[in-house]
């Protein structure tokens, strides 16, 4: 992955930079700020004036979908919010022109540039919806992004997957996304529930089963989202078995066994022993 930054690249960033504080607006800011668990660092550009940005950079600079995608990455490096939503939308004015180098590229913004829910679901519903639909990729392209050590590649599976819930098999897409539902971070239950949610409107039992299997393991955010619809009744059906009397005796202590307590030799009625005297040393 190139990490210096091209002449034609760091023209644009000025550009994106001097255009940025320009239009810089601390009230939108705080406005959406509390939507953002991992922080915001943003402008507060409206959509507005974000389009006419990349409309301004589209007209003077003419760079391939490729070098938009890397021009991309140093985008997203900045940490800026306007700057990584910048990079979607000039990808995104190339829908037609997408190719795998420029999925590739897509995949190590996710891996190591995008901070935030927004900017992931973002790149699924405006970038990965549109490989999928051309068949640029498929399913087993994303294998690898289960395994990310980004949480939010790993996201962006179940996510991407809202756009082929109608047009593959469901009980496919399922048993793809089974690795994730032992997944840690919070993010990623709720892009699964989401997606399992939405998978539930088009098939009750497959779905229902399918919950029915993780109930016991998987957290319990997944469970909160994908039975969002669900009537009250039926929800209950996916909250966790409550444990067996046999479980419960063999969590318990063993009972009538005697347990001694450490010894405290600070305790009433404890002895302490004498220690023995040093013995003398008949210094010279």
């Amino acid at each position: 992955m190139k990490t210096d930054l091209d002449p034609r690249y760091q023209a644009i960033v000025r550009v994106v930079e001097k255009y940025c504080l320009d239009h810089e607006n601390p009230v939108n800011v705080d406005k959406y700020a509390h939507y953002f668990r991992e922080g915001y660092d943003a402008y507060g550009l409206t959509e507005a004036e974000l389009y006419a940005l990349r409309d301004e950079i589209l007209a003077t600079h003419k760079l391939s979908p490729e070098e938009y995608a890397e021009l991309g990455w140093h985008l997203f490096a900045t940490g800026k919010y306007e700057f990584g939503s910048l990079a979607v939308l000039l990808i995104k004015h190339h829908r037609d022109e997408l190719n795998r180098d420029v999925f590739n590229w897509i995949q190590k913004w996710l891996d190591h540039g995008v901070e935030n829910w927004a900017h992931a679901d973002m790149i699924c519903s405006s970038l990965l919806s549109i490989f999928l639909e051309n068949g640029i990729v498929e399913l087993p392209d994303f294998e690898p992004w289960l395994s990310s050590e980004s949480k939010w590649t790993r996201r962006a599976v179940p996510v991407a997957l809202l756009h082929m819930r109608k047009v593959s098999p469901l009980d496919e897409l399922l048993e793809f996304i089974e690795p994730l539902m032992s997944d840690r971070d919070r993010v990623v239950h709720q892009g699964l529930g989401w997606f399992l949610r939405e998978a539930w409107k088009l098939e009750h039992q497959l779905v229902e089963d399918f919950l029915k299997k993780h109930k016991q393991h998987c957290d319990r955010l997944i469970i909160q989202y994908a039975t969002e619809k669900m009537n009250g009744d039926k929800k209950q059906k996916f909250r966790r078995d409550k444990p067996s009397n046999n479980q419960k005796q063999n969590s318990q202590p063993a009972k009538n066994v005697k347990r001694v307590p450490p010894r405290n030799p600070n305790a009433p009625g404890q002895v302490t022993p004498r220690r023995k005297p040093p013995k003398k040393v008949n210094h010279v």
